[in-house]
């Protein structure tokens, strides 16, 4: 092997590196490589990727930390520091630019048959059709090509509600696809790894600087354990959570994520009396359904804890013990309402009646649904007890306080960072309602209750009193991670020391809307406000609702589907993750919609994405013997469909950092509608039919064979039991190697998942479609309007 590299080129300093450990390997300098950094030559053919060249010459499935290290290096993903190689510098002494890359058509042409052929435009519409599949040509062609296929937009501005934005309603994109992008993907796919996911350490512990990884950590907004989550509140906060979670797992990001249900407070007391249960009897009775539930939907957590334990009554008294000897707690007198009738102070959450802001009559008395005013209960028009439905009296009651106002400008300083810094992730909700607070000017806010299921406040005077459920909710965070394991602190509380050998912290929290003042100021005060050093959050991530066939869900009514009904229904667990982040509220209100359920469930999943998968492996199974074909002799046609391939993936990655989740998940649609139209343009079961095409045929096949495990890889995420249907059972992969990191290693270039010989598993259909009648019959149980 020769390395030919270019000396006034930075960029040849991973490639450099990995060659010394190689050894064998020539090292040549020359200014004539046409704008490319290097170039390895192989039996007199060039690789001319250079995360292809380090992957080839240092054999990627053998990891050792020499390997990461390069690797880490040369990728773009990663975040951390690179590493600095002393030993090349003897090849860099006069660097004086780094010079793009240029046309490398010569290069090309001189040494590759590969490309002999003038490249072709391919639309990935499924109308395409071609009378023979494609044969090579000897004409030759230095032009750029483009392609075009029809993919939903990746951020297009909608101007009516998405629940009106039906599966056909996409718009054309052109995915420009060079001669260069070309080059990249064949190399790239010539290239055949077992590279898995890294393992770490459980319990899970943040990730030394040395080693590379970022540090995520995940928190999902508590789900209250006095009902039922329906699937609104699932879309909200724990299958968001969850999904992004799953693609820092696949991603080799070292992730902890962490959720649990959130037991004390008033709505846990009052749940108990509907029920005639202790409130201990409900928390386990209702932590046990959540459970249930999470793990029927493959909602998953590196540790899902619940807050009524000895833990997190001890982390919460501590923390309000710092912020009293900091003077952040002040004492007032509060008028209260009282009900005479049931003898004692009612908290918020017996307190129901009108919002004195949008006049809706139901609201509770810490907050209103409707418009998410935050209120005391006081300000209630036409209060009522919720117990016995008389109208209470106001008395006083002396509690403690948060003083806000006092911790205004750390707090405003750390907003104004985060809503400002463009690697701060905070959706525009969150931006706003956080702006707001601070705008309308920051009160002392009420920290204690007149109850008795909560965490004792710590001071004589108040003994008879609880915590209020939002001020010790959000350190049910701490308290959760500190039952899971002891080094919690290393993740919340680092020390110096610490902080400074870590990898940072990455807090993400993901929430429905109402729950952003919560997070973005009260937490976040009374972490600064203990000037301790805690991990803050970086990234507050709170969707818009999801409505149920236009109007809100309640259980009370029997409107709307919720977890439990979910698993009676006879849909698969996956489906519904699906629909509901493919109609994930992100940036306005969405709304479940029968009509919508059954069509993309039979467009998108069944006639777009299951068939894809089913026709690729099942032409395996059929023409092949369950055999992967070879191949090694790439025509243009499906070089560019490679490339149009790798373009999604960048985009899906792009998507999911940005923690678009929704636009991610439309981007693998994409590839297996352009997959489809592939098929289309090259009819491998024409080429199949004749001696001298039946080796092209095998080429399509094959190279369908290995998007479609693309597509289990990019689908683990969304659709956990899909994804391992594909990857382990249908192509025969062990879950070892579900990994996204060759890929993002390679600038988001698919490799040969699949290599020639591979043998495949069993291909079965993966959805069925939903009749009419069933969703007719489903909307009439579920409270929703008759299907169309």
């Amino acid at each position: 092997m020769i390395l030919l590299y270019n000396p006034s080129s930075t960029d040849s300093l991973g490639v450099l590196g990995a060659a010394l450990i190689k050894n064998e390997v020539q090292i040549r300098k020359t200014n004539t490589l046409d704008g490319f950094a290097c170039t390895l030559l192989v039996d007199g053919l060039p690789i001319l990727s250079r995360n292809a060249i380090i992957c080839r010459l240092l054999h990627i499935g053998a990891v050792d930390p020499t390997l990461c290290e390069f690797l880490l290096w040369e990728s773009v993903t990663f975040q951390g520091p690179r590493p600095k190689f002393s030993r090349l510098q003897q090849f860099f002494t006069q660097i004086s630019s780094v010079k793009p890359l240029m046309d490398a058509v010569e290069v090309l042409e001189k040494s590759s048959s590969t490309f002999a052929s003038a490249p072709r435009s391919l639309s990935g519409s499924s109308s395409t059709r071609r009378d023979k599949p494609l044969v090579n040509s000897s004409k030759q062609t230095r032009t750029k090509t483009t392609a075009s296929v029809t993919v939903p937009p990746i951020s297009a501005p909608k101007v009516v509600k998405e629940v009106q934005n039906s599966v056909a309603d996409e718009c054309e994109v052109t995915i420009s696809v060079s001669l260069e992008d070309q080059v990249h993907a064949a190399n790239s796919f010539q290239l055949c790894t077992d590279f898995g996911i890294p393992i770490h350490s459980i319990p899970k512990c943040p990730a030394l600087k040395t080693t590379g990884y970022r540090n995520i950590l995940i928190t999902s907004a508590l789900p209250y354990v006095n009902n039922v989550p329906h699937l609104g509140n699932m879309i909200g906060s724990t299958l968001s959570a969850s999904t992004f979670a799953a693609y820092c797992y696949i991603a080799g990001h070292n992730v902890l994520s962490i959720c649990g249900t959130d037991e004390y407070g008033t709505a846990t007391e009052a749940k108990a009396m509907t029920e005639g249960l202790e409130p201990r009897e409900i928390c386990d009775k209702y932590h046990r359904l959540h459970c249930e539930i999470y793990h029927w939907f493959d909602i998953e957590f590196d540790y899902f804890g619940r807050t009524t334990t000895e833990k997190h009554t001890e982390i919460v008294q501590d923390l309000f013990a710092v912020l009293w000897n900091n003077g952040f707690i002040s004492q007032d007198v509060v008028e209260q309402l009282f009900c005479e009738h049931c003898s004692k102070f009612l908290a918020d959450r017996f307190v129901e009646g009108v919002c004195p802001l949008c006049k809706y009559d139901d609201a509770r008395g810490d907050q209103c649904d409707k418009c998410g005013r935050l209120m005391n209960a006081i300000e209630l028009r036409q209060p009522r007890c919720k117990t016995c439905g008389k109208e209470p009296v106001v008395r006083s009651s002396k509690h403690l306080f948060l003083d806000l106002p006092k911790v205004e400008p750390k707090l405003t300083e750390f907003i104004n960072h985060h809503t400002t810094d463009p690697t701060s992730l905070w959706t525009a909700n969150a931006r706003q309602i956080s702006q707001t607070w601070l705008r309308d000017g920051l009160k002392a806010r009420c920290i204690t209750r007149d109850l008795k299921w909560g965490v004792p406040v710590p001071v004589k005077e108040f003994a008879d009193k609880v915590f209020y459920v939002w001020f010790d909710a959000p350190i049910g965070y701490l308290s959760i991670t500190a039952n899971y394991t002891p080094e919690w602190r290393r993740w919340w509380l680092p020390t110096t020391t610490e902080r400074e050998q870590q990898s940072p912290i990455e807090l993400y929290q993901f929430m429905a809307k109402d729950n952003v003042p919560f997070h973005a100021i009260i937490f976040p005060s009374c972490l600064l406000a203990a000037n301790q050093g805690h991990t803050l959050v970086k990234h507050l991530l709170s969707t818009e609702y999801m409505n149920y066939e236009g109007t809100k869900f309640s259980k009370s009514r029997d409107i709307g589907v919720f977890g439990d009904g979910a698993m009676r229904s006879g849909i698969p667990s996956n489906v519904w993750r699906f629909y509901l982040l493919y109609r994930r509220p992100e940036t306005q209100d969405s709304a479940f919609s029968w009509d919508d359920f059954v069509l993309v469930n039979n467009s998108e999943l069944l006639n777009n994405l299951g068939n894809f998968v089913n026709r690729a492996l099942a032409f395996v199974a059929r023409f092949y013997n369950s055999v992967v074909p070879d191949t090694n002799t790439l025509e243009p046609s499906d070089t560019e469909f490679l490339a149009q391939v790798n373009h999604l993936i960048g985009v899906y990655v792009n998507n999911l950092e940005a923690c678009r989740l929704r636009e991610a998940l439309r981007q693998i649609l994409a590839i297996s509608r352009l997959g489809n139209g592939y098929f289309q343009v090259n009819q491998p079961w024409v080429a199949y039919k004749k001696e001298e095409t039946k080796a092209r045929a095998g080429v399509v096949i094959g190279v369908a064979a290995n998007v479609t495990s693309l597509l289990g890889l990019l689908l683990y995420p969304y659709m956990p039991s899909v994804s391992k249907q594909i990857w382990c059972d249908q192509c025969n992969l062990p879950q070892s190697q579900l990994s996204l990191m060759p890929i993002l290693r390679q600038s988001c270039r698919l490799y040969k998942i699949l290599p020639t010989g591979h043998q495949i598993g069993k291909p079965a259909p993966l959805f069925r479609k939903i009749e009419p009648d069933e969703a007719a019959r489903l909307s009439e149980q579920f409270g929703g309007q008759r299907p169309k």
